[in-house]
């Protein structure tokens, strides 16, 4: 695991693949999602304060992998979407993503994720709902990728979450590997209306400055 310094605040924890992200309100933390199962203990070694909250993006195993023992051992509260949370607690399959034909290749290189133990979720939310760092994180709704994938924009320092909705790998372009493509341009382009400086994303490098252009080039580019 690398550690990235994004913000005075905010941490970047990134893995072989994909990423999570530690953000800090005086002593207290939240981390939004968690790697893959093999993921715990390498967080835990950065973790210098209170694991207040766990934030899931989706339930994907990259993302959701580690949520269920960190939240047991550090008694974390664990926040999803309410049409996320049966996937993440183990009692719903998520719909299979649908393929474009450059993602093929791209989803066959991939290696194969150890699969995420059931974890429970504590706080179920929806689409404009205020979380309690960040000086108020609201969650933003951006079906697409799953049913219930969400953002996270802080709008006091201008900082975006954007799960898999986004990815940002050598360009910034909507994430891959979608459930529902049209659902997911509305997503991105929905994204890009928030005025952000800063962006960070479940693949891909962080954008620390100008974040807003980044998006909407993005949304303009994609049809």
């Amino acid at each position: 695991m690398d550690v990235v310094e994004v913000l005075p605040r905010l941490r970047m924890l990134r893995f072989a693949v994909g990423a999570a992200y530690l953000w800090r309100d005086g002593d207290g933390l939240t981390l939004i999602d968690t790697g893959t199962a093999d993921c715990a203990w390498e967080i835990e070694q950065v973790l210098d304060g209170d694991l207040l909250r766990i934030v899931l993006t989706h339930g994907h195993e990259d993302h959701t992998g580690s949520a269920a023992a960190l939240a047991a051992r550090h008694g974390a509260e664990v926040v999803a979407h309410r049409l996320e949370a049966p996937v993440i607690r183990g009692r719903a399959a998520g719909a299979p993503a649908v393929l474009e034909d450059f993602e093929v290749p791209i989803r066959a290189a991939l290696p194969p994720l150890p699969p995420a133990p059931p974890c429970r979720v504590d706080r179920e939310v929806e689409d404009g709902e205020v979380l309690d760092f960040g000086d108020g994180a609201v969650v933003v709704a951006v079906p697409g990728h799953t049913d219930g994938s969400i953002a996270l924009h802080l709008p006091g320092p201008r900082v975006l979450f954007t799960g898999d909705a986004v990815a940002n790998g050598g360009r910034t372009m909507m994430g891959v590997f979608n459930t529902d493509r049209a659902r997911a341009v509305r997503s991105l382009r929905k994204l890009a209306e928030l005025e952000v400086e800063t962006a960070v994303f479940g693949h891909g490098e962080p954008i620390v400055h100008g974040a807003t252009t980044a998006l909407r080039r993005a949304a303009a580019a994609t049809v």
